[in-house]
């Protein structure tokens, strides 16, 4: 019997990531990024980054992701492949709460994922930037 191996292809990486957030295991999320990744958030709203550019810089930006988002589910998740092997669409919801509030959160997004290698090399995040600067909603820009 052979060992399982790490998920290599865009989508088992896809997937991995979002179980590993369920699970709140934000240094495995970070792990599954090259040293040299880069997440953009292109609606970001004024005040917030719209662009990280390596490893260390995400993870900063996501170390604290679990105290501010208890995410509970990923329902709707589809995954698109492209022309390019190494290049997914992906549409979902993530659903949860936020925590301060104790409020619901659900939060749709679209996002164009490189893997090369086995590690995620681009990531563009076209979340909704209406939905945290709704008056009354409590998110904490340093970690959406």
């Amino acid at each position: 019997m052979t060992a399982p191996t790490a998920p290599t292809s865009p989508a088992e990486v896809y997937h991995h990531s979002l179980r590993l957030l369920l699970d709140k295991n934000i240094p495995g999320w970070i792990s599954l990024w090259a040293e040299d990744g880069s997440m953009e958030f292109p609606f970001a709203p004024e005040g917030w980054p719209r662009r990280l550019e390596n490893r260390e810089a995400i993870a900063a930006y996501m170390r604290h992701y679990p105290d501010h988002i208890d995410l509970h589910d990923f329902p709707e998740l589809r995954i698109h492949q492209t022309t390019d092997p190494e290049v997914i669409v992906v549409e979902m919801r993530g659903v949860g709460r936020l925590v301060e509030t104790d409020s619901p959160f659900g939060m749709t997004y679209i996002a164009v994922v490189t893997v090369r290698d086995g590690y995620i090399t681009s990531y563009r995040d076209y979340w909704n930037p209406l939905a945290v600067t709704a008056p009354g909603t409590d998110f904490n820009r340093s970690s959406r």
